[in-house]
């Protein structure tokens, strides 16, 4: 049964620009190479006519980075591949669908995100649900994913975050 990951964060500063600058391809090479891991890429990146956004991004998690009972099960490095594709809804409003990859694993996830105005400045909400197809352990599995998934989110907020203050 898959597990259900929320995630909420705000900002001071109006929708549309959060938007131009989390999808803006220099900033999310930037992103990347900060906080993307071994072999971190921005692979696709396709604007289209209505302001909105499609792109894929790869991430990598260092074997030595996951615990000792997860490495028994996945060992190695794992590569993670994430595609988004936003589109715009109307003033200060975007939606976007998401889809993970962990490749060579029974681990996936999708869902979606949503950025709007919110009074002050704008709020970004995520879901995405995580399924591990591994009998017994999956549950645990997913405990993990969801804490990296946590972490990873709480990186891009504050690279984010930082990389709007640098341009004001």
């Amino acid at each position: 049964m898959p597990r259900e990951f929320d995630y909420r964060s705000t900002w001071p500063y109006p929708a549309d620009e959060v938007y131009a600058t989390m999808t803006d391809p220099e900033y999310l090479r930037a992103r990347l190479a900060k906080i993307g891991g071994p072999g971190a890429a921005l692979l696709e990146h396709h604007p289209d006519g209505d302001g909105g956004v499609r792109y894929r991004l790869r991430h990598g998690l260092d074997a030595q980075d996951m615990p000792a009972a997860l490495r028994t099960v996945l060992p190695g490095n794992i590569t993670i591949e994430r595609a988004e594709s936003w589109k715009k809804q109307g003033p200060g409003r975007y939606d976007a669908t998401v889809a993970v990859t962990i490749h060579n694993t029974p681990a996936s996830a999708a869902g979606g995100m949503q950025l709007h105005d919110a009074n002050p400045g704008s709020e970004l909400l995520l879901r995405l649900d995580i399924s591990v197809k591994v009998p017994l352990i999956g549950g645990r599995i997913e405990e993990v994913v969801v804490g990296r998934i946590g972490e990873l989110f709480d990186l891009e907020t504050q690279f984010t975050r930082e990389w709007l203050e640098q341009r004001h």
